[in-house]
């Protein structure tokens, strides 16, 4: 009979034990998706620029096709050509429905609104040091004096702010947005 108490203890002990384990194994995952949670949700609220609706990537004959307007100015999705602008500096204006191309396929383009020599010549240094997946081009009529677009992103800069600039640049630059 003592034998029979004793196997019947250690029995409920074991349990208990598998239960507690069980316990803890649960809240060391919930524990663990939290941690995860919190950075990502922290990575996703650093990430620079302003956000703004994806209107899609449909793609259009030419830049005087009809089309729906964009969200942004300059845009940052939406209706655009079949091709891309070449990376790199450009000295006149990319038509608007090419430059979101370039931001479909990863890119970030660098537009500048003023008549600034020194600011435009920081800039192509700046993109200089990327071999693709970004545009510099000068914007006329823009709003801000400097700035940059990725898909569904833009920053908006009235100094020039390097650290600023190659952030964006390496936050965005080479994530394709093709659906």
């Amino acid at each position: 009979m003592a034998k029979q108490e004793r196997k019947g203890r250690g029995g409920g002990a074991r349990r208990g034990r598998g239960r507690w384990t069980f316990g803890a194994g649960i809240a060391a995952v919930v524990v663990i998706a939290l941690i995860v949670g919190w950075f990502a949700y922290r990575a996703q609220a650093d990430l620079p620029g302003q956000k703004f609706a994806d209107q899609g990537n449909l793609h259009i004959a030419s830049e005087t096709t009809p089309h729906e307007a964009y969200n942004s100015d300059p845009p940052t999705s939406g209706p655009h050509l079949p091709y891309i602008a070449p990376w790199g500096v450009h000295t006149r204006p990319i038509p608007r429905e090419l430059q979101v191309h370039n931001l479909e396929d990863g890119g970030v383009v660098v537009q500048y609104g003023c008549e600034c020599p020194d600011v435009v010549t920081r800039l192509r240094d700046i993109v200089n040091t990327y071999d693709r997946h970004v545009v510099l081009a000068p914007y006329p009529g823009m709003k801000g004096r400097i700035v940059l677009t990725a898909w569904t992103r833009i920053e908006t800069m009235d100094q020039l702010d390097e650290a600023r600039v190659r952030r964006f640049i390496d936050a965005y630059r080479g994530i394709d947005h093709h659906k």
